[in-house]
């Protein structure tokens, strides 16, 4: 969520995700699966997007979509998406995947409603260094089995990129420990004053993806193109 002192962290590392793929979005038809509170899918149409439809099967999160940010929202299922074959460019599903059951099925679905040369661009944390035990998460994976699962719904991968902490967030480590332990390691109204205004400083600027070594980052960014 915006707008969450506590959460600004998580919130901006979200943030520098859809930023990352804003360049892909003009002039096309986008669907944003998984759109939360509907940010992101309202980021993807400032980039230029044509059309953006916000897709969640979280009732709230689809009404506020479509309140807050005057989205075309649609309640739906991210294994079974309510479109027809061929009907967007462009999917973004970001930090989504890790939330999915059955997460062959779902890029199937995008592959489905994607048309041919169309892209799907998705974010999700790495496996081998996200903190275990999310109960919200149904399965991480790293980044070979990211490339298996775009590869077994007949996607060509174009680009794979890792999140990583950028400078600022970096010093802050080197001087203090590590950032996300902090956070995790005990409720927000027990961190100490210098955690909890730092993590209010944090920005989407703060977080850089690069192609080396994936098996560090924090994030996974995979773009794949429809064959």
């Amino acid at each position: 969520m915006p707008g969450l002192a506590h959460e600004n962290y998580w919130f901006r590392r979200h943030e520098a995700a859809y930023a990352a793929v804003g360049a892909l979005c003009p002039g096309l038809r986008v669907l944003d699966a998984g759109c939360g509170e509907g940010y992101g899918a309202a980021a993807a149409r400032q980039a230029g997007a044509t059309t953006v439809v916000a897709l969640d099967y979280d009732r709230w999160a689809v009404e506020r979509a479509a309140r807050t940010y005057r989205l075309p929202a649609v309640r739906g299922n991210l294994v079974d998406l309510p479109f027809a074959d061929d009907a967007f460019d462009l999917v973004l599903s970001l930090q989504t995947l890790e939330h999915v059951w059955d997460q062959r099925r779902f890029v199937a679905e995008c592959a489905r409603v994607l048309r041919p040369g169309g892209r799907l661009a998705l974010t999700t944390p790495n496996r081998l260094t996200f903190p275990p035990g999310n109960l919200f998460h149904a399965r991480e994976v790293d980044v070979r089995e990211l490339r298996a699962l775009a590869e077994s719904s007949l996607f060509q991968v174009e680009t794979l990129l890792g999140l990583r902490h950028g400078e600022r967030l970096r010093h802050y480590e080197r001087e203090h420990g590590d950032l996300v332990s902090a956070q995790l390691g005990s409720d927000p109204d027990r961190w100490p004053d210098r955690l909890g205004a730092f993590v209010a400083s944090v920005t989407a600027r703060d977080f850089v993806f690069s192609s080396g070594d994936l098996d560090t980052s924090l994030d996974l960014l995979l773009v794949a193109a429809r064959t």
